[in-house]
């Protein structure tokens, strides 16, 4: 009897948590599109160095303001969004295919309240990012990027795995630690977004197959 008791408790509470929690989001997710990242990074400093621009060299930059040409700064923001577009992509397709292993929904009211939660830190952010642009204050993107998408993480978390907040914290430390080393916001940008993504997807992957 205890044990049919047992059964049931673990059932009911399995069934609040698919109700109250978006589960559907697999680990192959973050290991695609941390490597979307990584190949991306890995592009943009290749454009560095055929605009002749030798990115660790410490007289590239002045004071906070990168010496970029406008041309350059229009083909990081296309990459930039092609890795975003990428990263969806590969978020989408496997997630489509966890739920269709596991019968899982998608569209629910936790999926809904998980993208409105993200969706508020990261559109705050994108305009921030913007504004920097715009002032060609090009140093600061990458930081910026950072700690928007580590709130968005952590803002996220009560309504998906609980292990993402972890992902979330990793992300504003590295954001944190990039606003001091502005000449090198592209390595702490490949680390944040390419290799943690990769390392919390396979860790995520296993956990949870």
């Amino acid at each position: 009897m205890n044990q049919k008791h047992q059964e049931d408790l673990a059932h009911i509470r399995s069934m609040m948590e698919r109700s109250s929690r978006f589960i559907s989001l697999s680990g192959l997710s973050g290991v695609f599109a941390g490597l979307s990242a990584l190949i991306g990074g890995l592009y943009v400093y290749q454009l560095f160095k055929i605009n002749g621009i030798e990115y660790f060299a410490d007289e590239v930059y002045s004071d906070e303001v990168y010496t970029i040409p406008s041309k350059l700064v229009s083909e990081l923001v296309v990459t930039g969004i092609v890795i975003l577009i990428c990263a969806f992509v590969f978020g989408l397709a496997f997630t489509i295919r966890k739920s269709k292993k596991y019968n899982l929904p998608i569209w629910t009211s936790a999926t809904k309240k998980m993208l409105f939660n993200l969706a508020i830190p990261l559109t705050v952010g994108g305009v921030f990012c913007l504004s920097l642009l715009y002032h060609q204050n090009y140093g600061l993107v990458a930081p910026a990027t950072l700690l928007f998408y580590g709130l968005a993480l952590i803002n996220a978390e009560k309504y998906t795995f609980s292990d993402i907040k972890y992902l979330g914290y990793c992300q504003l430390i590295l954001g944190c630690i990039s606003l001091f080393y502005i000449g090198y916001g592209l390595v702490f940008w490949i680390i944040g977004f390419g290799i943690l993504h990769i390392l919390y997807g396979l860790i995520m992957f296993k956990k949870y197959k």
